[in-house]
C-alpha cells in the first residue's frame, strides 16, 4: 500500500446481518442487502475474507472505503468490526454500522452518530468489544410484525408484499445516505435522509 493510499481518509461500512442463502432475503440481514447495493453501485464484489467478515475495498473521490459483512452471525457481531477497526485504525467517527429496525417504518431511514444499542444483539456485541458506543450507525425501518408475531420471528422472516416492492428505493436511498456521510458528514446526511422513504 502506498504511503499517498495510507493518507487518505479510511471510511468502514458494516452491514448486519447472518451469513447463509437461508437468512439472504430476510428482514434481518437489511444490513448485508445495503452493503451490497453499495458495492454493486460502484462495481465492486465481496469476495475476501478479513477479520471474519467479507470485505470490499475501493476509493472514492479520494476515500478509501471498505464494506464489511460480519459472518460470525449477528450476535458476535463484534468480533469482525473490532478486528476491522483495529488492523485499518479506522476513526469511530468514521464507522456506520447499518442494521434493520421493528421500531421504525418500512423504508424510514435514521442516522445517529451514537447511541446504545436497544437490544439489537448484533449493535451489543460491537459495543462491549469497542468498548464504545460513541460511533454512527443507520437504522433501516423494517416496521412491526403483524399480528400476535414475536419479532425475532418477524425478523427471520423473507421480505413480502409491499415491503418487498419498494425495497430496491429503500436500498438505493441508505446507499445514498451512506456516501453522503463519507463525502459530507453525518450532519448533512441526517438532515437529507432522516425520515421516511419519500422520493
Amino acid at each position: 500500500m502506498s504511503e499517498q493510499t495510507e493518507t487518505k481518509p479510511i471510511y468502514l461500512i458494516v452491514g448486519l446481518g447472518n451469513p447463509g442463502r437461508e437468512y439472504k432475503n430476510t428482514r434481518h440481514n437489511t444490513g448485508f442487502m445495503v452493503v451490497d447495493r453499495l458495492a454493486n453501485q460502484h462495481n465492486q464484489a465481496f469476495g475476501k475474507v478479513e477479520s471474519k467478515a467479507l470485505v470490499c475495498k475501493f476509493e472514492h473521490q479520494g476515500k478509501r472505503i471498505i464494506l464489511a459483512k460480519p459472518q460470525t452471525y449477528m450476535n458476535e457481531s463484534g468480533q469482525a468490526v473490532g478486528g476491522l477497526v483495529h488492523f485499518y485504525k479506522v476513526p469511530l467517527e468514521n464507522l456506520l454500522v447499518v442494521y434493520d429496525e421493528v421500531d421504525l417504518p418500512v423504508g424510514t431511514l435514521r442516522m445517529r452518530p451514537e447511541g446504545g444499542s436497544a437490544g439489537q444483539k448484533g449493535m451489543k456485541s460491537i459495543i462491549e468489544r469497542l468498548g464504545e458506543k460513541a460511533f454512527p450507525r443507520l437504522r433501516v425501518g423494517i416496521g412491526r410484525p403483524p399480528g400476535r408475531m414475536e419479532a425475532s420471528a418477524y425478523v427471520l422472516r423473507d421480505c413480502s408484499g409491499e415491503a418487498a416492492e419498494e425495497l430496491p428505493l429503500i436500498l438505493d436511498r441508505a446507499a445514498e445516505a451512506i456516501m453522503t456521510f463519507i463525502q459530507q458528514g453525518i450532519d448533512q446526511a441526517m438532515n437529507l435522509y432522516n425520515g421516511p422513504n419519500n422520493p
